[in-house]
């Protein structure tokens, strides 16, 4: 008869083993149940040997995946979704007890800058992290990351967006406060901050807070990809734009091998309407996302290369370039049948086409721009939608075309509805801002002018009171550059100049904006302004 010693130790080992061969069941169960999740080789372009900056964190987990856990991080920081996920899941495959890696592909679902998650990413995000929540271990610091993205995809379904990314913020900003030594937390909380600043803000309070604590870690970790990423983001405004330019030409030379940090430089050029830099910036760009799409044999052209593509078509025609604004216009026209769908490309396939015809005054072809293109045909595209029924109001207007100009007012206040119908009420107020100038620019044509110039002052000062979003480079006419070309029509050219130059202070060195400032400028009989514009119009 065995011992009451040898009985219990026989006893704990097969209840140890009970115990393992459950947690490798749960393991396999919950892996195979995140439902297409990203896995296989990385696909990239850029140099040969990949380049996406240096990531440092400090992770509890076996020696062997640490490498793999900070490309997939760095990856992350440049908003490389797929690639992240993908790398993120070969952790998984290396060390499946490794909890932060599930934390790293519930990340990979939430974009926080961008659109929402869609039902697929927030399902694929919640699975993820309710795994990495039952796998957490003794580290306190690794398990409040999970916690905090566990806290946002959890309870998608009760909670809407803004709610649960207030509630990741003030995760984040506890992680920090908690750990002073970790630069990560610090960085995140940034992210976090800028994903919730209050559009309408016009102090800045989150975006100067994020500032701060990204400019204080740049120093000591110049090739890190998320700081001086976040930084971009974080001055993407027309009153602190100057604060991220240093970063903007940094940002490309860290991360080379990523085409968003081939892009995101420009959105600080746009602001300063820095076209040249712009336009380099937007071609590696798409050329980038254009050899992604190859190389991972898509079908469909990707948003990262509409995206480029957008400010890029912004930048030509910014820089009197119109011959290669009507390449890419014209490209588009020929892959339109074949694009992602995802936000990026519906609003690059909506605004591009209007922006061209409008900036170029090109009345005709807006008028008669299509609003049946399948890339933001779904319900969900209202504001994509709107773009494209200004711009017909604005070429029905100049052409004549009073009746048709109405039908399409119409449909825009039918958008803005839907808009507000989904609660997304910063596309509403932007689709509100064109019902304003298109009720306006129909005043003019109908001899209502002081009505007109109610409206269109009304759509500027609404306008102003607001940011562009991150996915354009700027409205597809600015409300105070349209205000000014109404005052030049009614004969009111001092009112129109400054119209014109405060236009100026948001969406610098445009085009059209010089020239009307010209005019004005000439017509009140200030020739030393006049001199000034023409000399800064052509002397870019």
């Amino acid at each position: 008869m065995k011992s009451p010693a040898v009985f219990i130790l026989l006893l704990s080992c097969i209840s140890l083993l009970a115990c393992k061969n459950k947690n490798a069941a749960t393991r396999t169960t919950g892996i195979a149940s995140i439902a297409d999740l990203r896995k296989g080789d990385m696909v990239t372009c850029g140099p040969a040997k990949q380049q996406f900056g240096n990531v440092a964190f400090a992770l509890s987990a076996a020696e062997n995946v640490k490498d793999t856990f900070n490309l997939a991080l760095s990856l992350l920081h440049s908003f490389e979704y797929e690639e992240a996920e993908k790398a993120f899941a070969k952790v998984i495959d290396m060390d499946p007890r490794c909890a932060m890696a599930y934390w790293g592909v519930a990340m990979s679902n939430f974009h926080p800058l961008w659109s929402p998650p869609n039902k697929e990413e927030l399902e694929k995000g919640a699975k993820a992290s309710e795994i990495a929540a039952s796998l957490k271990g003794e580290n306190k610091r690794e398990n409040e990351y999970i916690d905090a993205i566990y806290g946002f995809f959890h309870n998608w379904q009760q909670l809407n967006h803004r709610t649960r990314a207030q509630q990741y913020e003030q995760a984040m900003e506890k992680i920090r406060a908690g750990n002073p030594g970790d630069k990560e937390a610090a960085i995140f909380y940034a992210l976090a901050l800028n994903a919730t600043a209050d559009p309408t803000d016009k102090t800045y309070t989150h975006q100067k807070k994020a500032g701060e604590i990204l400019n204080a870690l740049y120093p000591g970790q110049p090739g890190h990809p998320g700081i001086v990423h976040y930084i971009i983001h974080t001055y993407d405004y027309p009153e602190l734009a100057e604060k991220a330019l240093p970063a903007a030409r940094k940002y490309a030379s860290i991360a080379p091998s990523s085409a968003h940090a081939l892009h995101m430089p420009s959105h600080i050029f746009t602001r300063l309407g820095l076209w040249n830099e712009s336009i380099q910036s937007n071609l590696a760009s798409a050329d980038a996302a254009r050899c992604y799409a190859e190389n991972l044999k898509m079908k469909d052209h990707p948003g990262a290369e509409l995206h480029a593509m957008d400010y890029l078509v912004y930048a030509y025609l910014q820089n009197g370039q119109e011959e290669e604004a009507k390449t890419q216009v014209d490209y588009l026209q020929s892959v339109a049948g074949s694009l992602a769908e995802n936000n990026s490309a519906s609003y690059a396939s909506a605004a591009i086409p209007a922006r061209y015809a409008l900036e170029l005054r090109y009345w005709e072809a807006a008028a008669d721009l299509d609003t049946g293109n399948a890339a933001f045909s779904s319900d969900r595209h209202a504001w994509e939608k709107a773009i494209v029924h200004f711009a017909r109001v604005m070429g029905g207007v100049h052409t004549g075309r009073l009746k048709a100009a109405k039908n399409d007012l119409r449909s825009l206040r039918s958008l803005q509805a839907a808009l507000l119908n989904a609660k997304d009420d910063y596309k509403a107020k932007q689709v509100l801002v064109q019902i304003k100038a298109a009720e306006a620019w129909i005043c003019y044509a109908e001899g209502k002018k002081k009505e007109a110039l109610a409206l269109m002052t009304e759509a500027a000062n609404m306008e102003d009171s607001t940011e562009k979003h991150p996915v354009t480079p700027g409205e597809v006419i600015p409300a105070r550059e349209l205000e000014g070309d109404l005052l030049l029509l009614l004969g009111k050219n001092r009112e129109a100049l400054r119209a014109y130059e405060t236009s100026m202070t948001r969406c610098p060195n445009r085009r059209n904006s010089l020239k009307g400032a010209v005019l004005a400028a000439e017509r009140s009989g200030n020739k030393a302004k006049a001199a000034a514009y023409v000399k800064q119009l052509n002397g870019r």
